[in-house]
């Protein structure tokens, strides 16, 4: 079952279009990634999805409802998380009280400070730091944990991997692996195709502002040349 649809959607920024007649869906349960170069959209769809850039016509489901209305806010307790390519956590709070934050959203399930913890314990060592002392591996892994806090289906990370270290980027496969098998989807916007060729059994491409191709991940890397080559223009 489909937890997330969006159809047919057109975003503006201003009068200028920024999302033509975009369609995307997520099951439950599932990773899809959603590549692409620098400014061809991605992050204007990930903000659609979670209602911080107004859907102009179209429709936004979410768990077989029409969500094409509903604010930011009552996206996210109804299910959806949304992790910024820049992370925005705290900077004068320490991490514990970064995560704590997240906790008020009241939302029941699986994901507790504890199982945060155990599953980046760099975070549990580093608790007392504040945010701004924090390096890029562990902001993000703040961010990510801030996310599961709120206890989501589906969980939306925007270039999770930008500029990290590869053992760090290693370390956030595992991790989102980790969450996933414990049944929270992913929409994962990545540039680089090592991260969702590892993740992901679907992919779609976006450029310009529409979705150029779709498909899985083994019909990818039979196009993978020509893919790479749309992301690198």
């Amino acid at each position: 079952m489909s937890l997330l649809e969006m159809q047919n959607c057109d975003v503006f920024y201003g009068k200028a279009q920024a999302l033509h007649d975009v369609s995307i869906s997520v099951e439950e349960g599932e990773i899809v990634s959603l590549i692409g170069r620098n400014g061809a959209g991605k992050s204007t769809l990930l903000k659609a999805i979670m209602g911080l850039n107004p859907i102009a016509s179209g429709k936004r489901m979410y768990d077989g409802r029409d969500a094409t209305r509903l604010s930011t806010e009552m996206l996210g307790r109804s299910g959806i998380a949304y992790v910024p390519e820049d992370r925005r956590i705290f900077a004068t709070l320490n991490v514990d009280e970064n995560l704590r934050i997240a906790t008020v959203m009241g939302r029941e399930g699986a994901w507790n400070l504890e199982r945060v913890y155990d599953l980046f314990p760099r975070l549990k060592e580093r608790m007392t730091s504040r945010g701004d002392t924090l390096s890029g591996g562990e902001q993000q892994m703040l961010a990510v944990g801030r996310g599961l806090l709120t206890n989501p289906e589906l969980l939306l990370l925007d270039e999770p991997t930008e500029g990290l270290a590869p053992l760090v980027v290693e370390d956030l496969i595992k991790a989102m692996a980790l969450i996933n098998a414990e049944g929270v989807a992913i929409l994962l916007v990545e540039q680089n195709l090592k991260v969702p060729l590892k993740l992901a059994k679907r992919q779609y491409l976006i450029d310009n502002g529409h979705i150029r191709w779709s498909g899985k991940t083994e019909d990818l890397l039979a196009e993978r040349e020509k893919i790479e080559g749309l992301i690198s223009l």
